[in-house]
């Protein structure tokens, strides 16, 4: 029999990880919903034919898995007073917020997998980095697994504190995708582009490139990249002038920062438990 999963918080990421569940076959009488604002709950029923409550304590008993997919400051409110069954599978895509938290919230006899996806998970082409402590059954990783991989890829990580490393590289890399497409398509505008034209260009160029990556499965990217740098042509000019200026040692910094100040909000979060 399938499991009944419920979801504390309705937000983005829950809705795409209960579209992707339904497109995959689980029946939608098996997934519940806690969300407390009555439009966003309107809007789940209509779009998903859901249940869905005002509490997280009206969806949690009887639950094979929880996913827990509320902002992490609504953590501690979100799970008070609560216990989940036991065998129960806990599922947090909330950014800091450690297994040892919600152990101490929601009991010893439930188990616990910590995610990091990203954003594109909300279009099914995210990938999410899962840890699960030592000793938690297969099963309960499955599970786990089943539920992240509707909203695309998904890495298992080997140790806790790679959850920052992920959250750095993938968790905010949209946003470096983001930032480098706006810095190209400004640096075509300076070369006489019009804007629109350059905008184009700089999108499909990466959408592009990143496809051509994904199909060529065992060719590494240096390869890739080998491919199109002709000795002596434009593109090398390019390539070398981006690495005089810095390029991997930027993104070594911006990496850096970033997993800093993941585990930054993450000892601020367990200060507040």
């Amino acid at each position: 029999m399938l499991q009944t999963i419920a979801f504390i918080g309705g937000g983005n990421m829950a809705a795409s990880l209960i579209g992707g569940l339904i497109a995959a076959g689980h029946p939608a009488e098996r997934l519940r919903v806690a969300e407390p604002l009555p439009e966003r709950a309107e809007w789940l029923r209509r779009q998903f034919g859901l249940q869905v409550r005002s509490t997280a304590a009206e969806v949690v008993p009887g639950a094979g898995a929880l996913v827990l997919a509320v902002k992490p400051q609504q953590m501690g409110e979100a799970l008070a007073g609560l216990q989940a069954d036991p065998g129960c599978v806990v599922v947090s895509v909330a950014a800091g917020v450690r297994l040892a938290r919600l152990r101490r919230a929601l009991g010893d006899a439930a188990h616990y997998v910590r995610t990091m996806p990203n954003t594109p998970a909300l279009i099914g082409k995210g990938i999410t980095g899962l840890y699960a402590a030592d000793g938690t059954p297969a099963a309960a990783r499955e599970l786990a697994e089943s539920v992240l991989a509707t909203a695309g890829a998904t890495v298992w990580l080997r140790r806790e504190e790679d959850i920052d490393a992920v959250t750095a590289l993938s968790g905010s890399g949209p946003a470096y995708f983001f930032l480098l497409t706006e810095a190209l398509r400004e640096a075509g505008e300076k070369l006489g582009l019009d804007r629109d034209t350059a905008a184009r260009l700089a999108l499909h160029t990466f959408a592009g490139s990143a496809q051509m990556a994904a199909a060529e499965g065992a060719r590494d990217v240096v390869e890739l990249r080998a491919q199109v740098t002709s000795k002596g042509g434009t593109t090398e000019a390019a390539v070398k002038s981006l690495e005089a200026a810095g390029l991997r040692r930027s993104f070594d910094e911006a990496l850096a920062a970033a997993a800093n100040r993941s585990r930054e909000l993450g000892d601020l979060l367990d200060a507040q438990s």
